[in-house]
């Protein structure tokens, strides 16, 4: 079998492939970049891939490179995501995401009672740690989310 038979997805032109993406998150990727909704070309998803250090999703997404924000955001669902951008078939860049420190805006307060859950004009803000796993930390009411962040994601 030729390596044109093996090939499962589609090469794209121009676009974002974001890889080794945690199996079964691809999904919630998918959510954070408002797809299909803001979607102007293909999506292939591949969820349960196989790979060199284990079982991946894949996102490949043709005409679009992603903003900062969004690359914040799947970093705290996929923090060993690598970020590709295709420009004529060719990987131009390729990076791995950075998970940051502080985000705001990014995510609810799981207490229901906090600050920023209220009807007052504040933005959530939390701290983001990664000893033993990903925690994020409100930065009002001290709070820690270190389950299913993707549950929380504005």
């Amino acid at each position: 079998m030729n390596e044109e038979q093996e090939l499962r997805v589609k090469r794209i032109e121009n676009g974002t492939v974001i890889d080794h993406i945690n199996a079964g998150q691809a999904l919630n990727v998918l959510k954070i970049l408002g797809i299909p909704d803001s979607s102007q070309g293909v999506v292939s998803v591949l969820l349960n891939s196989p790979g060199k250090f284990g079982i991946k999703d894949v996102v490949k997404i043709e005409n679009r490179e992603l903003n900062v924000r969004e690359v914040d955001k799947i970093a705290l669902i996929a923090p060993n995501a690598t970020i590709n951008i295709i420009r004529n078939f060719n990987v131009s860049q390729k990076k791995k995401v950075h998970i940051p420190t502080f985000v705001e805006g990014v995510v609810r307060c799981v207490n229901p009672n906090c600050i920023s859950n209220s009807n007052e004009p504040v933005t959530s803000k939390f701290d983001v740690s990664v000893e033993e796993s990903l925690r994020l930390r409100c930065t009002y009411c001290g709070r820690s989310i270190s389950e299913d962040i993707a549950k929380h994601l504005l």
